[in-house]
């Protein structure tokens, strides 16, 4: 199986599956960095899921945040003056202050964010509401009954 990394083009939006792509807002320069990785997975056709590697991070480390249609996820460790005192041999685990920005669209809703073995996943559902949903609309004729008892009518009369 192939991937290919389209992340350029796609960048963090959420729910605009059937429009074009809107670009990322770049204010927080922890995007930009790419650090935490995460993926974004459609579930089906309403459902999301977004998975974040934010090792090291526990749940009073981060903040989520949803300011209209503009999720945002804070990462920042509390004992990060701790360890300055301590002496690495090696440092590999990234533990620094991230701030990852995901554009949603309209009627996108968070339901759940969970922290479980340094992966962070937040539910998304996109949930039209039921004057934008598509509805059928009766025609009538100029007598007033609907051409769909008119033609009932038709049928017990032959």
């Amino acid at each position: 199986m192939t991937n290919f990394d389209l992340t350029p083009f796609l960048r963090s939006t959420i729910g605009f599956d059937r429009m074009t792509r809107l670009l990322e807002n770049e204010l927080g320069g922890g995007s930009a960095s790419g650090y935490p990785p995460y993926n974004i997975v459609k579930l089906d056709e309403n459902d999301y899921q977004i998975t974040m590697a934010v090792a090291g991070f526990s749940e009073n480390d981060l903040t989520i945040t949803l300011n209209e249609n503009l999720l945002v996820v804070e990462g920042r460790i509390a004992d990060a003056e701790k360890d300055e005192q301590r002496q690495y041999l090696h440092r590999g685990i990234a533990e620094r202050a991230f701030e990852r920005r995901f554009q949603l669209a309209d009627h996108i809703r968070v339901l759940n964010a969970s922290l479980e073995n340094g992966l962070l996943t937040v539910d998304l559902a996109r949930e039209i509401p039921e004057s934008m949903k598509p509805r059928k609309i009766e025609i009538t004729s100029s007598n007033g009954k609907t051409l769909l008892d008119h033609k009932k009518g038709a049928k017990k009369a032959a």
